[in-house]
């Protein structure tokens, strides 16, 4: 009997937190990318056995890698978007915050994705209708929550909406601070979290249309019930870009207008 992609997807992200959970704490040959950007053993290591978890059970698809980019053609309308280690910086400082994502894009939505934590062993999964957390084979269902308070911001380059955003500004806003209590996990694994209800909100700056990094953690969070979308309140992957994961819809609308309280 053939896989499904929801099994598919959880295989292929836990194959990839087994190896970068080996190489924890190793030595490690760093591979530079772009200033200020590298990979390592591991995140090579653990896309190619990501990769050869998805290419064996489906050979006709395409995947893009974000250490090896594509392979296969993709005739079929699937993508397989593969962040083998998003946190890279983190783990080669040895600091356990980071994640596996892996996502399936069949024609104009995300039908499955996965997000390991390979120091935990969690895996935060949907299939579509529902998100779940899978720890030792046990499923439970993700419930969203903004009791924390807690909003994590991506403050890692690139901000192409600078002009009129910044995340950092955001977070000296009065207003923010006598509502919120920001954190900087970077990582993906915060996006996630929001589904899981461990942070509030989640807000990024960029253009994330088919991120290898955003997939797997955006559909976990539309899929549990958040309020996502772009930095303006539009539709998400138009207009300026930008990410806005609320757990509600009052947390939501108060980032909003902290957004648009920069625009004077």
């Amino acid at each position: 009997m053939s896989i499904t992609d929801q099994d598919l997807v959880i295989k292929a992200a836990e194959a990839g937190a087994l190896v970068v959970r080996s190489h924890y704490g190793s030595a490690l040959t760093r591979f530079a990318k772009s200033a200020g950007d590298f990979a390592t053993t591991a995140d090579i290591e653990a896309e190619q056995a990501v990769l050869h978890v998805l290419r064996t059970a489906r050979p006709d698809d395409l995947v893009v890698g974000e250490e090896s980019g594509r392979h296969g053609t993709g005739e079929n309308g699937r993508r397989w978007l593969v962040d083998p280690l998003c946190g890279t910086v983190n783990y080669a400082a040895r600091t356990m915050l980071a994640s596996v994502n892996v996502a399936l894009r069949a024609g104009e939505r995300v039908t499955v994705a996965a997000c390991a934590d390979p120091f935990t062993g969690e895996v935060f999964w949907t299939g579509g209708d529902a998100a779940y957390v899978r720890h030792a084979e046990v499923d439970q269902r993700l419930a969203p929550s903004a009791e924390s308070m807690l909003v994590d911001v991506n403050l890692d380059p690139p901000f192409p909406n600078h002009d009129v955003f910044s995340a950092a500004r955001m977070l000296a806003d009065e207003g923010f601070i006598a509502r919120f209590r920001p954190r900087v996990v970077s990582t993906t694994l915060a996006v996630a979290w929001v589904a899981a209800g461990r942070r509030a909100a989640y807000v990024t700056d960029g253009d994330l249309r088919d991120s290898v990094h955003f997939a797997a953690g955006i559909a976990l969070c539309q899929a549990a019930g958040c309020v996502v979308t772009g930095i303006h309140g539009q539709p998400l992957h138009t207009g300026t870009g930008g990410l806005v994961v609320a757990a509600d819809e009052q947390t939501h609308a108060t980032l909003l207008a902290l957004v648009r309280n920069q625009a004077g």
